[in-house]
């Protein structure tokens, strides 16, 4: 195993930071498909991620794998073009390492991103699920960014997990989406660690425990950030806005001859972009306003 420590993250913010003039109050992870987004930030700093040490280099298609350091509604953004997961071979600590970067470049928002398959009913390919909290499968089973030696200046050994997802910034997407006329959900989101994708009885029993959505990303952040804190040490952690994209119906019948693509979670992207771009946008707007 691994273990990516304080070296490692101030190597890499170090380096992002001696090649932008920008100083990001929030950060965006941007999942499959849905790395467009990124197009729309003003005066960027473009930094492939296979220059920065330490890391993850994402090897799925969708995921181009740069930095953009910018301006976006009229606030200072650093947007991942993609993201490495679990699956690819990689320590749970090198997944997060970008996490522990915004957390030493400062950044104080975190708005998390991922294509994710709909196990509500209720839910279309096209829709967005605002995730209000998730079950970590993989942490459970023994997997979490946090395990190994714990330094006290990144954050607490025992973090609670109550409230990851910041209630406040969920109320300004709601609204957001209600005034956009975006389809917005709100509900729990399972992180698997892939890469297969799940079987019908696997769906029927992330159904009957409360799960909404699926997919195998983001919760390993989102715990990070959880834990993380403040440049100056205090116990201050990152403010955390998750966004699901749902691409695909997941399929709960073991006779059903359809089948789950990651082409088909592409495609989606095409339509959950626009939609995406238009609540990001107003979230931050509202949070430039004074009001």
């Amino acid at each position: 195993m691994q273990y990516f420590g304080r070296a490692e993250f101030e190597s890499a913010a170090n380096f992002v930071r001696q090649r932008t003039q920008h100083t990001p109050r929030i950060g965006l992870v941007l999942g499959s498909g849905l790395g467009g987004l990124a197009d729309a930030v003003e005066q960027p700093s473009i930094i492939p991620y296979a220059d920065i040490p330490y890391w993850p280099q994402s090897t799925v298609p969708g995921h181009s794998g740069k930095l953009y350091l910018g301006r976006f509604e009229n606030q200072d953004v650093l947007m991942m073009r993609g993201r490495a997961h679990y699956y690819e071979g990689y320590a749970l600590t090198q997944v997060t390492l970008p996490i522990r970067v915004m957390q030493f470049l400062g950044v104080e928002i975190l708005i998390l991103t991922n294509a994710a398959g709909g196990i509500n009913p209720t839910y279309r390919p096209g829709d967005l699920m605002l995730i209000s909290d998730h079950i970590n499968l993989v942490g459970m089973a023994g997997e979490n960014p946090l395990k190994g030696p714990n330094d006290d200046s990144l954050g607490p050994r025992f973090p609670g997990m109550n409230g990851v997802y910041d209630l406040g910034l969920r109320i300004t997407a709601r609204k957001v989406a209600k005034d956009e006329d975006v389809p917005l959900h709100e509900g729990v989101y399972v992180g698997l660690s892939g890469p297969s994708f799940e079987t019908p009885a696997e769906i029927r029993l992330l159904r009957a425990v409360g799960a909404d959505a699926v997919g195998m990303s983001t919760v390993h952040e989102s715990i990070v950030a959880r834990h993380a804190n403040n440049q100056d040490g205090q116990n201050k952690r990152l403010r955390v806005l998750g966004i699901s994209g749902i691409t695909n119906a997941t399929i709960d019948d073991s006779e059903s001859l359809e089948e789950a693509t990651h082409e088909e979670v592409l495609e989606a992207g095409k339509v959950l972009v626009p939609r995406l771009e238009a609540v990001v946008r107003g979230v931050l707007r509202a949070l430039s306003d004074p009001a």
